[in-house]
């Protein structure tokens, strides 16, 4: 297959999604969200971005570019949700504020020790569908197994329910903290206060990435990552701009975006998300919910996976293609599959990975174990418990930062211990 080729399917597959994909899934509604998935997918693959890689680049090359321009995106997505926040009903939206307690902690040292295994997140694996199938083929399967075995702990238990401490609006939201709550004071209902402690935060977690990555550089440690490098080593061109030419395309749909491009598109994708369905971006609760969809291919009956989850049987009985964030997670792949086929570069980056040891499905498969059990107790994953709480003001992303941090150092210690393979 050559490349030209691989455009014209990528083209075809747009047109197709666009054409005939409002009528295929019924409701605009979920359109919207496979649009929303499409965008994400896109951007994380046409800017080598990914939210594991915030941790293990560190750690592994030095580098902490990703985690600077993370911050500056949570912070940009926060400064915006100022916009549909103020002045309005805080409860109106589906605002993730999530419980601070000992699950919180656990779940984002397990997620973060369980992301160094597979190289991927909640969001990263339906990337690396595409772009490394044995290795997100086996991760997903154990999140999801993870994901499911948890429900029952999330549901019921209250180290996992109960925050320690919360806000006023955080109780009537999700019994966390809500930073707009402690500034109500501040003449904004509390929002300047709220978006000039992120801004701290944020700012806090870039000098401390700055301090480690010159510490690394001079103790000659560093050596940097291959798709920063790329994306620096752009050089715009400076010949005459021709509409139908190859430079143009190239420009256009080959070239690698710079972060700090994808971070602003996921800052604007996830805003007109929040704003058209008033929830935020989440991704790694749905992968119970295809566990559970296989399991009743085999005959398991939807009551009794309603009776093991402490979901609802009508939770189960949903097509995936009728639950909006099943729909918005086949976006992102959809979205990564759109990215190389433009690029020309699916076969490359398709069999550049297709090979896989026993040992590596072995740590693929207790990366994925712990990252989906990890996040039941953290209530979310590195969207759902680190992206959206804290673009929503919510203490909770936060802490979840911090131990997610931990967590991906023990994990890059040990996997450097077990197997030089899982690091790449």
């Amino acid at each position: 297959m050559n490349n030209k080729l691989e455009n014209i399917i990528g083209f075809v597959l747009v047109l197709l999604i666009l054409i005939f994909g409002g009528a295929f899934l019924g409701t605009q509604m979920l359109y919207i969200r496979l649009l929303a998935g499409i965008g994400f997918g896109y951007a994380l693959t046409r800017a080598f971005m990914g939210f594991a890689g915030s941790v293990n680049r560190p750690y592994r090359t030095g580098s902490s570019k990703l985690m600077r321009i993370l911050m500056w995106m949570f912070l940009g997505t926060a400064a915006i949700s100022v916009a549909f926040l103020y002045g309005t009903d805080a409860t109106t939206y589906k605002l993730w504020v999530n419980p601070i307690n000992f699950g919180l902690i656990l779940g984002g040292l397990f997620f973060g020790f369980g992301m160094t295994f597979s190289s991927c997140c909640a969001s990263g694996v339906l990337t690396d569908l595409v772009t490394g199938l044995p290795r997100a083929i086996t991760t997903l399967i154990f999140f999801a197994f993870g994901v499911f075995i948890g429900f029952p702990v999330q549901k019921t238990a209250s180290w996992v329910t109960d925050s320690w401490f919360s806000s006023v609006t955080g109780e009537q939201l999700s019994g966390g903290v809500y930073f707009p709550d402690w500034f109500m004071w501040d003449g904004m209902s509390g929002y300047l206060g709220a978006i000039l402690l992120t801004a701290v935060l944020a700012a806090i977690v870039i000098y401390l990435s700055r301090k480690y990555e010159d510490k690394q550089k001079a103790k000659g440690t560093f050596t940097g990552v291959g798709s920063e490098i790329e994306q620096d080593s752009i050089v715009e061109s400076e010949k005459p701009f021709k509409l139908l030419s190859r430079e143009t395309y190239e420009q256009v749909f080959v070239r690698p975006w710079k972060m700090r491009t994808g971070a602003i598109v996921i800052t604007v994708v996830f805003s007109l998300l929040m704003g058209v369905t008033k929830a935020g971006w989440g991704a790694s609760t749905i992968y119970g919910f295809w566990f559970g969809k296989v399991l009743m291919i085999f005959g398991v009956s939807s009551e009794s996976l309603a009776s093991f989850t402490h979901f609802s049987t009508g939770f189960f009985e949903t097509s995936i293609f009728a639950n909006p964030v099943s729909v918005q997670n086949i976006g992102i792949v959809l979205g990564t599959l759109i990215t190389l086929l433009l690029a020309g570069t699916f076969k490359v980056t398709f069999l550049s990975e297709i090979k896989i040891k026993p040992k590596e499905i072995l740590l693929f498969a207790m990366g994925g174990l712990f990252m989906g059990f990890g996040t039941r107790l953290a209530n979310g994953c590195n969207v759902g418990a680190l992206y959206t709480p804290i673009a929503n003001f919510s203490l909770s992303g936060w802490i979840f930062l911090v131990f997610l941090v931990a967590g991906g150092i023990i994990g890059n210690k040990v996997a450097k211990m077990t197997s030089d393979s899982c690091v790449n």
